[in-house]
């Protein structure tokens, strides 16, 4: 497992020795899109109105607060990963339509998502459940908001960050898939318990 700290736009090179287990912090843009973020623009459609080449998409659904005080006249109060699963019929086409390097969310993808990686040279990464106020904390400005009229949680806040991290590889280049690797370690660990545990146990029909 090594660390690595990433600032965008990530370039090709950045990324593409990473391996599943390994750490990114990042820095600069960070972009949420969840749902409704990627049925507009794949299954709709519509075009894009922020340039995500080289950035990093976050599968969360931020609560922010107005605050005239800043440029985009919000700031973030927490700022958690969303399940990256639901988002799994649409990635795949996310990615080669957007560029997009680094995939940012909770739990793993599936064999599309996989797929993109590979193709396009992208990661994707896990950030820890239940670190929402954590999150919002490595987030300097938020820059602005797109797709508003979706509502606050579904909408594509363009938010600057300072090593936002800890990020978990779950998907890698080469599509090596951390989460399918463990259900498959998992399984073959199980077997056996199960099999010994049975033998003790009586079932009534």
């Amino acid at each position: 497992m090594k660390k690595a700290y990433l600032s965008t736009p990530i370039q090709d090179r950045d990324i593409r020795d990473l391996r599943i287990g390994d750490i990114v912090y990042l820095s600069g843009y960070l972009i949420t899109g969840r749902d409704d973020v990627h049925q507009r623009a794949i299954k709709q459609g519509k075009d894009i109105p922020v340039d995500f080449a080289g950035n990093a998409i976050f599968h969360a659904g931020p609560i922010m607060q107005k605050d005239p005080s800043q440029s985009s006249g919000y700031r973030v109060i927490s700022v958690g990963p969303t399940t990256s699963m639901r988002m799994e019929l649409y990635q795949k086409e996310f990615l080669e339509q957007t560029g997009v390097k680094i995939i940012i969310g909770k739990g793993g993808m599936g064999p599309k998502t996989t797929e993109g990686c590979v193709r396009q040279c992208a990661i994707h990464t896990v950030f820890p459940g239940g670190c929402a106020v954590l999150a919002a904390e490595r987030v300097e400005e938020v820059e602005r908001v797109e797709w508003l009229d979706l509502g606050m949680p579904e909408a594509m806040w363009v938010l600057r960050v300072k090593d936002f991290g800890p990020l978990i590889v779950s998907i890698d280049t080469e599509g090596n898939n951390l989460f399918e690797k463990n259900k498959k370690c998992f399984a073959e660990k199980q077997a056996p318990i199960i099999e010994e545990i049975n033998k003790g146990v009586d079932y009534l029909h």
